[in-house]
């Protein structure tokens, strides 16, 4: 079996099929998966290159009309999923684990004063909740829930549920059952 794409494994996750590249091309029609394509179309090709520039112009025209702020220099584990479109910022210096899903009116920031400067490390699946707002040199663990709203500036352990503003946390085994649906085996 021949070894599937970053695109076919991010893919896959919203519809638990792979997809052939014309499968793929069809998929686009939603806004959330076309700016995942179009992302990591940019992530395979050199900044400087003909054809990286060429997907730089083309993401840039979609962030703008999708409202997502996500950078190709961001790294991004496979199995990326946007469960909406529209209002997401990311930093470009976060790092994003495997089989992560991000919700509409999402920010992950850089915070440039306090005891955290820095930007967050994500770690392998993590669902970010609806306008939940992650910021600082902090680490979020494996397997966590970030729930709606929630305004996460401390570290978070492995296998943890997040509410709250300011955050708190509860420790529990399976913490994204349910929440993350066709995950890439790694």
């Amino acid at each position: 079996m021949l070894e599937k794409t970053i695109i076919q494994k991010d893919f896959y996750r919203e519809s638990g099929k792979w997809l052939s590249r014309i499968e793929i091309l069809k998929k686009c029609v939603n806004p959330n998966l076309h700016f995942i394509y179009l992302l990591r179309k940019c992530q395979t090709h050199s900044k400087k290159s003909i054809l990286g520039i060429f997907w730089r112009v083309i993401l840039r025209h979609y962030q703008i009309k999708y409202g997502f702020q996500i950078y190709p220099e961001i790294q991004i584990g496979e199995g990326f999923y946007l469960g909406h479109w529209g209002a997401v910022v990311i930093n470009p210096k976060t790092k994003i684990g495997k089989n992560c899903n991000i919700a509409q009116g999402v920010t992950i920031a850089q915070s440039n004063r306090g005891k955290n400067i820095g930007v967050p490390e994500i770690g392998n699946e993590v669902w970010i909740g609806p306008n939940a707002v992650i910021v600082g040199n902090i680490k979020i663990g494996n397997n966590v829930l970030i729930a709606p709203n929630a305004y996460v500036n401390i570290d978070i352990p492995d296998n943890a549920i997040v509410i709250g503003n300011p955050a708190s946390y509860t420790v529990k085994d399976n913490a994204t059952q349910d929440y993350i649906n066709n995950k890439i085996e790694y």
